[in-house]
């Protein structure tokens, strides 16, 4: 798998936790994300995670695998409220949670490309 495939600038940075990524901190191989992984880049962004958010994250990986595809906010909404609770499957408690951009930052908890459409 070659990851970045998102035309993401092909300079390389390693992070404390010696996985390689690129100039945006997104992994460059999802295959070595870690829950530890999830953890470290939360606490950076001073986001607490709990079960919920490992499911999300765990939801969007599977999806991510499935579809070679970071999803953007509305397919992420959809996927949320399929598969993990309908309560956390809309865009205003994710915007809650996250921030303005869940899609970017769930997709860099779960060690996966950021989706296209994202700032």
């Amino acid at each position: 798998m070659g990851y970045p495939p998102y035309n993401c600038k092909q300079t390389h940075r390693v992070v404390n936790m010696a996985l390689e990524v690129n100039e945006q901190g997104f992994l460059l191989d999802a295959s070595e994300w870690t829950e530890s992984w999830a953890e470290h880049m939360a606490q950076k962004q001073g986001l607490p995670l709990d079960e919920v958010d490992f499911r999300i994250i765990n939801a969007l990986r599977q999806f991510y695998f499935d579809f070679d595809l970071s999803p953007p906010m509305r397919p992420l909404v959809k996927l949320i409220k399929n598969n993990v609770h309908s309560d956390y499957g809309n865009s205003i408690w994710l915007m809650q949670r996250y921030g303005e951009s869940p899609a970017r930052v769930l997709a860099l908890l779960a060690g996966l490309p950021k989706p296209k459409n994202c700032l």
